[in-house]
């Protein structure tokens, strides 16, 4: 059976990404349907090496040019099949995460290449790395359909290489939501949440300024904004963000409309906040966010959301553009909030209509899909073929039977 080895950040660490990687790997190794263990190529700090006890950890040095080197060299001395490369710039050491280039021009296995952000007019020195990252991969995998066209043009890649697969999520637990509530303390309310890492930039303050009119209309709403400060953003000003929130909740009166929770979550409690909650909204001003980790939560929970239309939004909402409000537009905000909260069944309606959509976001089905497209890529490696259309000719029609 094949081996995958997995190059993110990864657990302990606290981040989307090494979240994500989880669950990647857990979820391929279900489909596979093969126990032995996959490595991960955890790319860590001085600091943070000293976590990394179980072997199935390889860790790399960030900052360190040569431990590229060194971990392309035992990679292709290992028994690994092929590389699952997850690209975030920011993960890798050097300018824009530049030292990621040392490890792939070395690699003699297969390379699978996720591509966590995508710019539709990329700038130096993003370009020039993603560029040759691109050209090195067997195939490149997105999670936001926009992101195909955005490759092909920018970097010339024929489509033929790429292929969609949704964001994973966990599946709803089938807990009773006024159960949930009332363990939250949430009980008779009717819930807003927002949740991820605290920073600015993700429209939060918006929604607080148009909340004294939803209040108004419906007086048992409530606002969550769960999560802890982003450690970077903590680094650089503390907790002046959170302060600043908080100020403009006291100056509009809003002390039992709005709750934050200042803690990380770990996976079981997120899924039981989303749960609870009537109306998830990721109100973000940027529009070019190619992937959102917490509004796929949302939509894999079967959750009713509200969204500026950034990329992600738009092709994950496809058909649903109702719930799409520009960002700058409160009244339009607050009215849509209010319906959704006044009408029950309205706000069933799209429960259900997002859960359709979920459905085909829960971890089991996307590792299924990212287990025969890794199979695709090392059965076409073996026969001396590589990505684009000598690759569909091999396994396309195979996965996109494992979509259905």
């Amino acid at each position: 059976m094949s081996r995958i080895a997995y190059v993110s950040t990864y657990l302990p660490k606290r981040c989307g990404l090494a979240t994500y990687t989880y669950h990647l790997k857990q979820s391929v190794k279900d489909a596979k349907g093969w126990y032995a263990n996959d490595p991960v190529i955890a790319l860590v700090d001085t600091e943070e090496q000293t976590e990394m006890h179980d072997r199935g950890y390889w860790p790399l040095l960030k900052e360190s040019r040569e431990a590229y080197v060194k971990m392309a060299e035992k990679i292709n001395a290992s028994t690994v099949s092929a590389v699952s490369l997850q690209h975030e710039f920011g993960i890798f050491g050097g300018e824009a995460g530049e030292y990621v280039l040392e490890l792939i021009r070395r690699l003699k296995k297969p390379l699978i290449t996720t591509f966590h952000t995508v710019f539709e007019h990329p700038q130096q020195p993003y370009y020039s790395i993603q560029k040759e990252i691109a050209e090195h991969s067997d195939r490149i995998i997105v999670m936001n359909r926009k992101a195909i066209g955005y490759l092909e043009k920018s970097f010339g890649i024929d489509r033929g290489k790429i292929s969609f697969i949704p964001h994973g999520t966990p599946q709803p637990d089938g807990k009773d939501r006024d159960l949930l509530k009332e363990r939250l303390g949430w009980s008779g309310k009717k819930v807003m949440m927002t949740f991820g890492l605290l920073s600015r930039g993700k429209g939060i303050e918006s929604i607080i300024e148009v909340l004294p009119q939803v209040v108004r209309n419906v007086p048992d709403v409530v606002y969550a904004i769960v999560g802890q400060t982003h450690p970077e953003v903590k680094k650089r000003e503390g907790e002046a963000y959170r302060e600043q929130l908080l100020a403009m909740i006291a100056e509009r009166g809003l002390q039992d409309h709005v709750i934050m929770v200042d803690r990380y979550l770990e996976e079981a409690d997120l899924i039981q906040y989303i749960t609870a909650c009537d109306l998830y909204v990721t109100p973000y001003p940027g529009m070019q966010q190619i992937t959102s980790g917490t509004l796929a939560y949302a939509v894999g929970l079967g959750r009713a959301v509200l969204t500026t239309p950034y990329s992600y939004a738009q092709d994950l909402l496809q058909g649903y553009e109702q719930l799409l409000i520009p960002y700058g537009q409160p009244q339009l905000w607050a009215d849509k909030i209010c319906e959704l909260l006044a009408q029950p069944d309205v706000l069933r309606r799209w429960e259900n209509a997002l859960a359709e959509i979920g459905k085909t976001m829960h971890w089991s089905r996307v590792g299924k899909q990212h287990a025969q497209l890794f199979s695709n890529v090392i059965d076409a490696h073996g026969a001396g073929l590589s990505g684009g259309k000598s690759f569909d000719r091999i396994g396309e029609a195979q996965l996109a039977a494992s979509r259905h």
